[in-house]
């Protein structure tokens, strides 16, 4: 059961107004975190900000050398060691890899968790990303944030449901490129700079996975893929030497439609107008 936080309870009404208390990453499987989203946590952190850390599976198949039960918990040690690294409180995983699917059990678990944390912001997967974990990571996310003041919605343990104010951003997909192959445009940049070294040693406790990665996936480096990524996200913001990129979720029914807590980052924070313009071209 996730760990019950001491902070007061918020009201309802415009978060852009002081600096987010609290941020939820949410990745589909142990590592997809540290490789898309903890810079940018690490970053919330430092302006102040109580950070969680949830991976609904287990990565209990992302092994050649153990069983699925042995790897599952060789792959929690490694998570809940990133996640101490990071400075972050851990959530435990509610299913096995490949059993990330849109039902609504998966729901009903994840709503507790941000009924029980109340987060002013989470990061979570793109929509369109290479794999069906990833993106049903992100449906089940998007979903359970949305119904999180519903309160006859029951759910798993039971929390109370209350609206508060959140806005929900969606990571870049891995590889930069929707399953399609298509060039991903993010609608901000963060300055991840100044802890990617915070961030390359999270990401390095997941030791088991440059055998399987490199086996399965053909990743011969699986750290300098994080940084090539996050080089990447940095050429394309034309200031930041390595970002991570992000895209806001619609704020109907989760926010008011100015609110962009990320902007607290201050400097480290750079809206992409190529994305707004983007925004604005309709489609058929």
């Amino acid at each position: 059961m996730p760990a019950r936080t001491t902070k007061s309870p918020k009201n309802p009404g415009p978060s852009d107004a002081r600096p987010p208390k609290t941020a939820l990453a949410v990745g589909a499987h142990p590592d997809d975190i540290e490789f898309l989203m903890a810079g940018t946590l690490l970053l919330l952190k430092g302006i102040g900000a109580e950070i969680h850390y949830l991976n609904l599976a287990s990565g209990n198949l992302g092994s050649l050398q153990y069983d699925a039960r042995r790897t599952a918990q060789v792959r929690g040690q490694e998570a809940r060691q990133s996640a101490r690294l990071l400075g972050a409180h851990y959530h435990p995983p509610f299913c096995g890899d490949l059993e990330i699917l849109y039902d609504l059990k998966l729901v009903r678990r994840l709503a507790a968790v941000i009924r029980e944390i109340e987060p002013d912001l989470i990061l979570t997967h793109s929509p369109n990303d290479y794999m069906e974990d990833h993106q049903n990571a992100c449906r089940l996310t998007v979903t359970a944030a949305f119904v999180r003041g519903a309160v006859n919605f029951v759910s798993v343990p039971r929390r109370q449901g209350r609206p508060f104010d959140l806005t929900v951003y969606h990571s870049m997909p891995h590889g930069l490129r929707d399953a399609l192959g298509r060039k991903v445009l993010p609608g901000c940049f963060v300055n991840v700079t100044a802890v990617q070294e915070q961030k390359l040693t999270a990401l390095q406790q997941h030791r088991s996975q440059q055998h399987w990665l490199g086996a399965t996936q053909k990743l011969n480096s699986y750290t300098r893929t994080m940084v090539d990524m996050s080089r990447e996200m940095g050429r394309q913001s034309g200031k930041f030497p390595l970002a991570e990129g992000w895209r806001r979720h619609s704020h109907l029914g989760f926010c008011l439609a100015e609110a962009d807590p990320l902007q607290h980052l201050g400097r480290d924070y750079l809206p992409n107008p190529a994305y707004r313009k983007l925004l604005e071209t309709p489609y058929i």
